[in-house]
């Protein structure tokens, strides 16, 4: 018997855990998107950037699974006809210190090496010859990612997973969920705002910011909200060589972007109340951001601000960490989400260990398993996502991940 998974939310996350289980276990699809346009998708309206400098082993193992994916993304997910590229820019992360964050770079360096990544500490004078441009002054340590790091085009990315997963039979329907026909620890069914019922051998959850009040309505409580965060499009006479995406002490970062630079900040915890997507905080980019930039770099003093947008951090509350896998109290409902700026990062790695999960879990109740589900039972072939296990919730031990920006 087929397995037929219904997954909720269509961006990175739902799209690459569909291609995943349609590709690799055959299963039969349906994925529920409400905004089909994906104005609002954090997918959408990320930054696209990719980086191993975490503070938590699992996230600098997924992060280099995403990598080596997206570095032979078109022998994955090119349909025939269409080839994918997504314009992969490997230049590394710089994330600066001053005196009194000298010794976190120290401990989060020592946790990388281990995990394999290949970063590289750089005191003051070391920064001044390799990125001349960088005012250096104040800072008393720089951790630079010398491969394995980098940005690219999300949105892209995105859509080859959605295309991918179409020519291998998974289905995108347009509707907002209502509510769940369940059985004892079962989700049996999704029921439509709009009246269709969609049944279900599994359940997968991939809503992102939304996620946790769709969970809810399933009696689970996730930890996870809409967090705004702003950015800002700018052009300046700077010419960077060799700039890395690079991260202030400030909280400031920015990138080269095209012909011209991305820049940002953290997402904010103290407004509960979170403004639309197209109220963009302009005063931000003026009385914070601009002098920071021309603190750090002084040709930025000339710049020009050409736009800007807005997108949503599905931020995990609890520890700022990705929860992937069976939720409590159920025997076929599963998660992405939470991830807390790295999804759009660690979905190709993410997408394919859930659909492992899923697929290892439900083949009980099929008929047999496919050779990939035998293959992950067997030799583990999926990225390990163990430690994010939303059983972390219940039992009260988070894995707080301190390298968010």
């Amino acid at each position: 018997m087929q397995l037929q998974v219904v997954i909720v939310g269509g961006g990175v996350m739902g799209a690459a855990t569909a291609c995943f289980l349609a590709r690799d276990h055959n299963a039969a699809v349906t994925v529920i998107e409400r905004d089909p346009l994906y104005l609002r998708a954090s997918s959408s309206l990320s930054a696209s950037s990719i980086r191993q400098q975490f503070s938590q082993p699992v996230n600098i193992a997924l992060s280099a699974w995403s990598m080596d994916f997206l570095r032979r993304i078109d022998g994955e997910l090119a349909v025939p006809g269409q080839s994918v590229q997504i314009s992969l820019v490997e230049s590394g992360y710089l994330f600066l210190a001053t005196a009194g964050g000298e010794a976190t770079l120290r401990q989060r360096q020592a946790t990388q090496q281990a995990s394999g990544a290949d970063v590289l500490l750089l005191d003051p004078e070391a920064m001044r010859l390799k990125f001349p441009w960088l005012n250096a002054d104040d800072l008393a340590l720089g951790s630079w990612g010398r491969q394995g790091e980098g940005w690219f085009d999300g949105p892209a990315l995105a859509a080859a997973f959605r295309r991918k997963a179409r020519h291998c039979g998974a289905r995108f329907v347009t509707a907002d969920v209502q509510h769940f026909q369940t059985q004892g620890d079962r989700v049996r069914a999704v029921k439509s705002a709009c009246g269709q019922t969609l049944e279900a051998d599994a359940l997968v959850i991939c809503a992102g910011a939304w996620s946790g009040q769709l969970s809810m309505k399933l009696g689970v409580d996730l930890p996870v909200v809409p967090r705004k965060r702003d950015v800002f499009v700018f052009d300046s006479p700077a010419r960077l060589v060799d700039c890395p995406l690079v991260i202030d002490p400030s909280g400031l970062w920015f990138r080269p972007e095209g012909s011209g630079y991305i820049c940002g900040a953290p997402p904010r915890f103290g407004d509960p109340d979170e403004p639309p997507l197209h109220e963009v905080d302009l005063s931000c980019f003026e009385e914070s951001l601009w002098p920071a930039l021309a603190r750090r770099i002084p040709e930025f003093a000339a710049l020009r601000l050409r736009s800007a947008w807005a997108g949503y951090y599905e931020m995990n509350l609890f520890d700022q960490n990705g929860l992937v896998g069976r939720l409590p109290g159920w025997s076929n409902l599963y998660t992405a989400c939470g991830f807390s700026g790295h999804g759009m990062q660690q979905a190709p790695a993410v997408g394919c260990a859930l659909a492992e999960l899923v697929a290892a879990g439900q083949a009980e109740g099929c008929s047999v398993a496919s050779a990939a589900t035998r293959s992950f039972l067997d030799k583990e072939r999926a990225p390990n996502v163990l430690a994010l296990d939303p059983a972390r919730l219940a039992s009260k031990q988070p894995l707080f991940e301190s390298a968010v920006i």
